[in-house]
């Protein structure tokens, strides 16, 4: 029996499946998104040919069950669109997490970034959707009339479809996208007027806030939504449970390795506190969040899957492999694709390793951080990356806990579980990830590569940055 379907509205990919009262998915259709295009900083896709690939993902599952079961909805987090609420049509592009336009807008506020992180959970980056509203709707003044009257319509991804899939009648966001906007008092659970005030945002503009899950939101198609929740949270609900020692390494078009906050403790320096989800009891879950940027696009253009786990720390030369800025806990924008000396000697395949070298060691110092406050002692890895054999048995090599690799699609499995009433964790049969021979040269290279890494962050801009 099918209990609930789900769409996964990632930023390459846009996935639905149908998920049986055991938690088994079938029925998956999987599509590419439209392509997002990088220029200066900007990086945009097509909203209107978004909208229509994952109407039609959707249809093309549903059209495998006789039955309509209500649906859950995961989305990727912090991109938006601004559109015309008569026709529908966007009005710009939709702009992804990953365009730093709003630069100059978290550089104005810089001295209230404190404030900003005790209101949010988050730092001052651009990646939010605050910052870059803010410096839009300074080089356009008259957008502002324009959304104040109604006439236009602003939101994140989920909020752009659900506003069109019912004809308007609601204009909605759940509170873990909301919480990725730095315009939410997470612990007020509502739009701050303090945050809106800071940056320019009239806060009637604004989609409603509401729960997670138990939505009951009827489309015009007939189906119900039940569900909306971030892309992360959904994967972080199937994979793990509030109150259980673990976390979860998500590795993806970028990366995160999140632990539920243990009450009581205290948040690691520089890292996110990320609102989990709502439940329909209004019951807020939250997780410590490390981040990874844009690893898939460092990692695009080199064989990673020829490598194996044994040509790790072969050298002693050190890499960093986020192309947009080190993420939490440092927000380093300077740093992103780096070497600690020159690479243009070296093949293709061995500059593949270092940059996986790069990623566990990133991952594998989180987990340091995170087991300091929580303890934890086992950790599931997901995420499309986490495929790799370099990734999986790196990581497990570096930090002394049990390593499961969860099964594919944990964020369409969360956001059905969501959907379906199902608690959380859904790894407990997940496979054992064996540790292989390498891994007392590759522990010593990781101590080399926290002293390289840390006097990189201290020094400022430094290191060999590649073509």
């Amino acid at each position: 029996m099918i209990v609930s379907v789900a769409l996964d509205l990632g930023t390459t990919s846009i996935k639905a499946g149908l998920v049986s009262a055991e938690g088994e998915l079938s029925g998956v259709v999987v599509s590419h998104a439209p392509p997002v295009t990088a220029k200066a900083g900007r990086y945009e896709s097509d909203a209107a040919a978004y909208a229509e690939a994952a109407d039609a993902v959707l249809a093309e599952c549903l059209a495998r069950t006789d039955e309509r079961p209500p649906l859950g909805l995961c989305s990727q987090r912090s991109s938006f669109v601004i559109w015309e609420r008569a026709s529908g049509r966007p009005i710009t592009s939709l702009i992804s997490w990953q365009d730093d336009r709003g630069m100059a807008s978290c550089e104005a506020l810089r001295e209230k970034e404190g404030r900003i992180r005790a209101l949010t959970g988050l730092s001052l980056t651009p990646y939010y959707l605050a910052p870059k509203l803010s410096v839009l709707l300074g080089e356009h003044p008259q957008w502002r009339v324009r959304l104040a009257s109604g006439e236009w319509m602003l939101g994140t991804l989920d909020t752009f479809l659900i506003w069109r899939w019912t004809g308007g009648r609601h204009h909605v966001i759940d509170a873990s996208m909301a919480a990725r906007t730095l315009l939410m008092d997470v612990h007020g659970l509502r739009w701050s007027a303090e945050l809106c005030d800071l940056f320019g945002v009239d806060a009637a503009i604004l989609p409603e806030i509401l729960p997670s899950t138990g939505l009951k939101i009827v489309l015009d198609d007939g189906l119900r939504l039940q569900a909306s929740v971030a892309d992360q949270s959904a994967a972080l609900w199937h994979g793990i449970a509030p109150g259980r020692r673990e976390a979860m390494v998500n590795l993806g078009t970028g990366g995160f390795v999140a632990a539920y906050r243990p009450q009581g403790k205290s948040m690691p320096a520089g890292y996110l506190e990320t609102l989990v989800c709502m439940d329909a009891q209004q019951q807020v879950h939250r997780a410590c969040e490390g981040t990874l940027n844009s690893i898939a696009a460092a990692l695009d253009a080199y064989p990673v899957e020829s490598c194996s786990p044994d040509e790790l720390a072969s050298d002693d030369i050190y890499c960093v492999a986020e192309p947009s800025g080190l993420g939490a806990p440092y927000f380093r924008r300077d740093i992103g694709l780096r070497f600690s000396e020159s690479v243009d000697h070296l093949d293709a395949h061995r500059i593949a390793l270092l940059l996986q070298e790069s990623i566990i060691f990133r991952v594998a110092r989180i987990i340091e951080d995170i087991r300091r406050e929580s303890d934890v002692d086992s950790v599931y890895l997901s995420g499309g990356l986490s495929n790799l054999p370099c990734l999986q048995q790196g990581i497990a090599s570096l930090v002394p806990v049990a390593y499961r690799l969860s099964q594919p699609d944990a964020g369409l499995i969360g956001a059905a579980q969501l959907a379906s009433g199902a608690g959380a964790g859904g790894f407990r049969q997940a496979q054992k990830i064996a540790v292989g021979s390498s891994q007392a040269r590759l522990r010593q290279k990781f101590e080399g590569w926290k002293l390289w890494l840390d006097d990189l962050l201290g020094s400022g801009p430094s290191g060999v940055m590649k073509p």
